[in-house]
């Protein structure tokens, strides 16, 4: 099988069009086109499905495509394992994180890790939990930042926890409070991220018992803390996700209190890159912290 071949149908399945994949890869539309069909005669069946706005995965191209992943990160290994024997370092980490690990923490590591390894390619994805877990498990991303909840099917590396807080608005009756009673979540306007659903929240109130009334949903914090801020609502989440909102919201720690402990999720790091371990190395090194109260 070959590799040019597998790649083609990567990217013409992740971008939805030969001419996006073409642009990708370097190649013309009609060359992504002809790999993208040598491989599924070789096959002998269909892995995209064409039309006049793109293409789209056939089933059994939805089967393969993480198997095709599979095959060709490992063919990159192959060839930094040998690039690393010869002392050179090269490859490529996909990583993926939510969006305040990659404001606040990644940058100052992904920096250092350049200036050291300029020949290394980064890519970071930011999404919420669902999206990069996803990621993981078709291996577009070679690790996750993000935190830990039982059950966890990867290697787990811990490396800080945060706390959680209330976030509520400037106006709030109990904004001059030292602490927000968790209970009280089931009488607000509560505002609930990661599509309704974010785990870290969702596992809090439910360990706790507690039915909050969702008034509305977001994607991501930030859209949450900006309705906070015009009176919209209140909500939780970890401290790191408030860093620089301070106008016309208040920040309490919950009673009971609860920390959130955040790591490096990673399929295998035995089976990782060379270049997926030296970033791993870098992460662990930098952004490592001790428990609170040590």
């Amino acid at each position: 099988m070959e590799s040019a071949r597998c790649r083609a149908f990567v990217a013409s399945a992740e971008c939805g069009s030969f001419t996006a994949a073409a642009g990708k890869l370097g190649y013309t539309p009609s060359g992504v086109s002809q790999l993208v069909t040598a491989l599924e005669k070789e096959l002998g069946f269909p892995l995209l499905d064409r039309s006049r706005r793109g293409v789209t995965l056939t089933g059994e191209g939805e089967r393969f495509l993480p198997e095709i992943r599979g095959f060709l990160g490992k063919e990159d290994r192959i060839y930094e394992l040998a690039a690393e024997v010869r002392g050179l370092t090269v490859g490529s980490v996909a990583i993926a994180s939510y969006p305040s690990v990659a404001t606040y923490w990644l940058p100052a590591v992904i920096r250092e890790f350049q200036t050291d390894y300029p020949e290394i390619e980064l890519r970071l994805m930011e999404g919420i939990r669902q999206e990069m877990l996803e990621w993981i498990d078709q291996g577009i991303a070679d690790m996750g930042f993000l935190t830990y909840t039982e059950p966890m099917d990867y290697e787990w590396i811990p490396l800080a926890e945060d706390r959680m807080v209330a976030v509520l608005p400037a106006e709030h009756p109990l904004a001059e409070c030292e602490a927000y009673p968790l209970s009280r979540c089931e009488e607000e306007d509560f505002i609930m991220p990661a599509l309704g659903h974010d785990v870290d929240v969702e596992a809090l109130l439910t360990e706790n018992r507690i039915r909050p009334h969702i008034k509305f949903t977001t994607l991501e914090n930030p859209a949450t803390l900006a309705m906070i801020q015009n009176g919209l609502g209140m909500s939780i989440m970890n401290e790191l996700c408030t860093t620089g909102w301070n106008r016309n919201l208040v920040k309490l720690p919950l009673e009971p209190e609860k920390n959130l402990t955040f790591g490096i999720a990673v399929p295998s790091v035995r089976h990782a890159s060379p270049a997926s371990r030296r970033f791993l190395e870098y992460a662990v090194r930098m952004l490592t912290r001790p428990e609170r109260g040590e």
